[in-house]
């Protein structure tokens, strides 16, 4: 796996002249867990597709680099997986006809045996022919790990990873994590417990706000578990 590093410095996100979040300093690198956290409407979701390139800051500086080299954010996504409950497919394509497109549009040669390979692990394989719109809300959440692993990315970002799964489904994206961690970089945006233990820094974004009142900088940002 390549070398890399995501830097976020001093990263500023507005929404009508609302602050949602603030002064935010990050590195993290090969082997590094982040958990992102905090209560509805905290910015955990915003934050995390600042990280993926999807959104811009209002303020500050997002780098990624890989073995040495910077990128520009419209290449950001050929090291990023994403996976997040309102990211929608094709419904009329089937998921083999998701993957085939979405591989094309990433520059991917097609490799049928790795892609039956995530299928079979994301429990779908059987119904791979079969047009998106007939899954099931579940069956849908497990096909986005598909396409989160179908370039094999350095960087996963997953949020809310439970959402929409079954005790198998989340027991699968449990184990995609575990495997990630040791060589690649894992953040996730949650407030479930469990999903929190899988992360060895934790940046609770309440406590960001809590700063402005007069809490200790030392007592906030991230916290190494």
């Amino acid at each position: 796996m390549n070398s890399i590093i995501l830097q976020l410095e001093n990263i500023r996100k507005e929404f009508s002249r609302r602050i949602i979040f603030d002064k935010i300093d990050l590195m993290l690198k090969n082997g590094n867990s982040l958990a992102i956290t905090g209560i509805n409407g905290s910015g955990k979701s915003t934050l995390v597709k600042i990280i993926a390139g999807i959104l811009s800051p209002t303020r500050g500086a997002l780098t990624l680099s890989v073995n040495g080299l910077e990128l520009k954010i419209e290449r950001y996504h050929n090291h990023v997986g994403f996976v997040a409950p309102y990211i929608h497919m094709y419904d009329e394509f089937s998921a083999y006809e998701n993957l085939k497109f979405f591989a094309r549009i990433r520059g991917l040669t097609f490799d049928k045996q790795y892609v039956d390979y995530l299928l079979d692990r994301v429990v779908l394989y059987d119904r791979r022919n079969d047009a998106v719109r007939t899954y099931s809300s579940g069956m849908k959440q497990r096909l986005k790990y598909a396409f989160a692993l179908l370039h094999k990315p350095e960087v996963l970002i997953f949020d809310e990873p439970r959402a929409n799964l079954d005790r198998h489904g989340i027991a699968t994206v449990y184990e995609i994590m575990e495997e990630h961690k040791p060589d690649g970089i894992l953040i996730l945006a949650t407030n479930d417990q469990e999903d929190l233990s899988y992360a060895e820094t934790i940046l609770n974004l309440d406590e960001l706000r809590m700063a402005k009142v007069g809490v200790k900088k030392e007592q906030i940002n991230v916290v190494a578990k």
